[in-house]
């Protein structure tokens, strides 16, 4: 974070930003910070970036299927499960509202999120069915499926 940025927040009263995203006009390629780490988005040669690195959908399931990943992990480490692997597959795709029958939506098109959970170990019938549950209640996963408000404001440039 930049001086001016850490002085306008003290100012505002504002809390730093969890995540500060910064890019060119010119290109797709974004880098991010994230606290200490850094990292890069970008979009696919197919939709003119350079596919340096992941995608803004690409970010949304790793957030989701991280989350599910360490949720499922951290209850069986608290009940003490057998399990020893976790591997979550996930994809994103956008599909016609009336071709989904557990939707709300019925008309024109819904984003889809398919989740594919992967636990490796000796458990019984009932433990793997706990912990499937256990992983749709990840905190992203519940975000996700609630009603989300994002407020959006312009902030004048110090340049």
């Amino acid at each position: 974070m930049n001086t001016s940025t850490a002085v306008t927040t003290k100012q505002n009263n504002i809390k730093p930003a969890n995540v500060v995203v910064r890019g060119s006009a010119r290109e797709f390629l974004q880098d991010v910070v994230s606290g200490k780490h850094h990292l890069r988005a970008d979009e696919p040669a197919s939709a003119g970036g350079s596919d340096s690195a992941p995608g803004p959908y690409d970010y949304l399931l790793i957030a989701l299927g991280v989350c599910t990943s360490m949720t499922v992990g951290l209850y069986a480490r608290r009940k003490q499960l057998p399990l020893e692997n976790i591997s979550v597959s996930l994809w994103h795709s956008r599909i016609h509202a009336k071709d989904c029958e557990e939707c709300e939506t019925k008309e024109g098109m819904i984003d889809r999120i398919d989740v594919e959970v992967e636990l490796t170990g000796s458990l019984t019938p009932e433990q793997r069915a706990k912990l499937m549950e256990i992983a749709g209640k990840c905190p992203v996963h519940r975000t996700l499926t609630s009603e989300i408000n994002i407020r959006l404001r312009s902030v004048s440039s110090s340049s």
